[in-house]
């Protein structure tokens, strides 16, 4: 089911959602992701999700790992965050969740009905695309939205032009 988007109403902008995580390709999708909302009068937001299904094996030290989980979140995005302020003079909108990425993104779309765009980054690895692209075609893992993939192997030159 598609849900209404509102970046068309007055007082809404279009927002594009990048994923933040450890991989090498997310700056890519950072980069678009950015370099469109600039050119459109929209918003970027980042977003790094915490998975959760690694603490509850551990009941001893689970607030320990959530703690230093989300310092990791904090750190990754404030880093992105901080390039995007630097390069284009722009704020993003920062989020944290916890729980599983696919689950998180669904329901981050859902609440903020002015996020139009969902960008991914394929990774150039022997492994594949990266979790995350790959999961797109997956059961059950569509978006509500469109998804914008973005090569990692494209420039900031490459991405301006196409922006």
């Amino acid at each position: 089911m598609v849900s209404r988007r509102l970046m068309r109403e007055a007082g809404h902008r279009r927002k594009f959602l990048a994923i933040i995580d450890e991989t090498p390709e997310c700056e890519r999708a950072v980069a678009y992701a950015s370099r469109r909302a600039l050119s459109t009068g929209g918003v970027v937001v980042l977003l790094f999700v915490i998975e959760t299904a690694d603490f509850q094996q551990w009941l001893g030290v689970e607030q320990i790992m959530r703690e230093e989980a989300r310092a990791t979140a904090t750190a990754a995005l404030d880093a992105q965050a901080s390039k995007v302020r630097e390069k284009l003079g722009i704020e993003p909108e920062l989020v944290v969740r916890e729980g599983s990425r696919v689950e998180e993104i669904h329901k981050l779309i859902e609440e903020d009905q002015d996020i139009a765009i969902l960008v991914l980054a394929a990774g150039n690895a022997k492994e594949g695309p990266g979790p995350l692209v790959a999961s797109i075609a997956g059961k059950g893992a569509a978006f509500p939205i469109p998804v914008t993939v973005v090569p990692q192997n494209l420039s900031d030159e490459d991405i301006e032009s196409l922006a």
